[in-house]
């Protein structure tokens, strides 16, 4: 998309972002009653400050999606070690979807992997959030089955990779 721009969150900004990235994971189904994820997902005041916190601004400003960016280590990084980039909550707009946005916020959290000469970027997913996966698998990412994992019963998660 040639008007759309990735850049970091604003302050002002960070209600939007959580409301953003609840209602991309309610539209994909990416909610798992009774976990208490949405709460989560609406908290991005604590994402910028914890993480880092990118969003895709289309051509009339308008937010469209996000992603949290982990380093090993911090309190957001559920599966990365020492080397690699971990990424998270990658959610677009409903109504801006099949516009790649997802891709070009996965794209920047590779450059960013880059900037920070990790070897690899991660991330999991809900086994469910087939799309995503498609996106992934396209950019080149591939299975870590020895790091799926399961945060809650019933709740599954596979992880990917991406070395670079």
């Amino acid at each position: 998309m040639s008007d759309l721009r990735i850049r970091p969150a604003r302050p002002g900004e960070l209600k939007e972002i959580g409301e953003l990235t609840l209602a991309a994971y309610s539209a994909e189904r990416g909610l798992v009653e009774g976990v208490g994820y949405a709460a989560e997902l609406l908290d991005a005041g604590r994402r910028a400050e914890q993480a880092e916190l990118l969003v895709a601004e289309d051509g009339d400003g308008t937010l469209v999606g996000t992603v949290t960016i982990a380093r090993p280590g911090t309190p957001f990084a559920e599966l990365s070690r020492e080397g690699e980039l971990e990424f998270r909550m990658l959610g677009v707009l409903p109504s801006a979807t099949g516009r790649g946005i997802g891709e070009a916020l996965t794209r920047a959290v590779i450059d960013r992997a880059r900037e920070l000469d990790a070897a690899r970027v991660v991330l999991c997913s809900l086994s469910t959030m087939l799309r995503a996966h498609r996106l992934y698998e396209r950019l080149g990412f591939v299975r870590l089955p020895e790091r799926d994992w399961e945060p809650h019963p019933g709740v599954d998660l596979i992880a990917y990779r991406l070395d670079l």
